[in-house]
């Protein structure tokens, strides 16, 4: 009889489901979950099914392909397949009499040589393969609703600082453990208390994905986080959710798209404040700036910095203490600096990014570099590109600090608007940082010389 494979059991009980909020994720769910994350990272199509998860579960498969092993590392947030209970028996097999020779010789090292000289691979062997997963209390209260929002607010902090490609998989974990919060025996009054803390973590983590470049991993999470809101009738976090998502739309090139779910949260305005409102006003005006839409945009940024005026940080819920005046600038300037590359006045736009760099300090480095970029690709579009080289050097000098796809990006198309001005000494040398650091970063991607 097959010994069932509890780790994966395990795992996937404790991941919360995408489409019933309070549910685990289903066999189904999983299934369906490797099919899309394969074709997505390889362009090849797989037929996962739920029963196939079910021999995994029960152990009748110990082994599957590469690219599932794969998927369902990816999708629990695991690094080793023998935290999912994978095991290749034949590779096991040999790897026990492999295992006493690397001993003895491990043995013979530690005693001739001392500590200092061990190989990397070697002391790697005494780290854990796996870890078992965090039990889930039986009964949730205030103390674990306070937790997970205590680890929300470390993970944003280190997504601000870093950004969010260095804690994404951390943060991914904890999403799951606090999902399966989701599952415990909670008070009736803490219950809608519990669904907006997990959503807003669900949502943060959402944003670290696509700003790890993980977007499809993003739309699920924000789908989830949604859920959440929705559940908890917590409209400022469904609000601050689709806004989220909107922005993941427009900087994936899909600014229709974020125009429909900025105004799908403006539904039930009355229940917002005046932050959550100016919020999304400057979600509509970014897309519709992308649209080319220059008078609609214009109107956008009047409407955000009117309910901008009447902001009062006291009366915002947690999930928008975020948004403050240098958010505020920074979001409305880039609105105006598409504008300004279609022909109008770059003078607001300057204005505007020039206070928010001034405004984002120590904490908030990924924030300081997309807004220095985006000076820098203004300027060197319609002003100095002198000038625009220095702020393009500044901005270099942060984004070094940082895994941010988004920055990256920022960061390649200052390079495109870099070009026409190649013949400068100082350009030709921030083109060639910015190359140094865009492959660095992003190997597979390709490197244009000129626009």
């Amino acid at each position: 009889m097959a010994e069932a494979n509890e780790r994966l059991r395990v795992a996937r009980r404790r991941t919360a489901s995408l489409t019933h909020p309070g549910g685990c994720l289903t066999r189904q769910e999983l299934a369906e979950l490797v099919n899309t994350w394969v074709w997505e990272h390889h362009d090849k199509k797989v037929e996962a099914t739920a029963n196939y998860v079910g021999k995994l579960e029960q152990g009748v498969i110990r082994w599957p392909g590469t690219l599932y092993r794969e998927a369902f590392r990816a999708i629990f947030g695991v690094s080793t397949d023998s935290a999912l209970g994978f095991v290749n028996a034949r590779s096991r097999r040999a790897a026990v009499k492999l295992d006493n020779v690397k001993r003895k010789q491990f043995i013979h090292s530690a005693t001739t040589l001392g500590v200092g000289a061990f190989a990397l691979g070697e002391l790697l062997v005494a780290l854990p393969e796996g870890s078992e997963p965090t039990p889930i209390p039986a009964r949730v209260g205030a103390t674990e609703i306070e937790q997970i929002h205590a680890a929300t607010e470390v993970f944003e902090s280190w997504s601000r600082t870093y950004g969010g490609g260095l804690v994404r998989d951390a943060v991914m974990g904890q999403l799951r453990w606090s999902a399966g919060l989701l599952e415990a025996t909670c008070p009736d009054r803490l219950r809608p208390e519990l669904f907006s803390a997990v959503g807003d973590l669900a949502d943060m983590a959402g944003c670290m994905a696509y700003d790890a470049g993980a977007q499809g991993e993003a739309h699920r999470v924000h789908r989830f986080a949604l859920a959440c809101a929705e559940r908890a009738k917590d409209w400022p976090l469904r609000a601050e959710v689709l806004s989220s998502m909107a922005k993941q739309a427009i900087w994936t090139g899909q600014p229709d798209d974020g125009l429909t779910l900025a105004e799908q949260a403006l539904v039930r305005a009355d229940r917002l404040t005046a932050t959550g409102r100016a919020m999304l006003h400057t979600d509509r005006a970014r897309a519709l700036a992308k649209m080319r839409r220059v008078e609609e945009t214009l109107t956008a940024i009047g409407t955000a910095d009117e309910h901008f005026a009447h902001s009062i940080p006291a009366d915002d819920p947690p999930c928008m203490a975020y948004y403050n005046d240098t958010r505020h600038i920074q979001l409305t300037g880039r609105s105006l600096f598409d504008l300004a590359v279609l022909g109008r006045n770059p003078a607001e736009a300057t204005d505007r990014l020039t206070a928010a760099v001034a405004g984002n300090t120590d904490g908030y480095a990924r924030s300081r570099a997309i807004s220095l970029t985006a000076l820098a690709s203004l300027t060197m579009a319609t002003g100095d590109p002198l000038q625009a080289a220095a702020l393009g050097h500044e901005a270099l000098d942060v984004a070094g600090t940082l895994r941010s796809r988004r920055v990256t990006e920022d960061l390649r198309e200052l390079a495109h608007y870099a070009a026409a001005h190649q013949h400068l000494d100082e350009v030709a040398h921030l083109r060639h940082r910015i190359k140094t650091l865009v492959c660095a970063d992003r190997p597979w991607g390709g490197w244009k010389s000129s626009p």
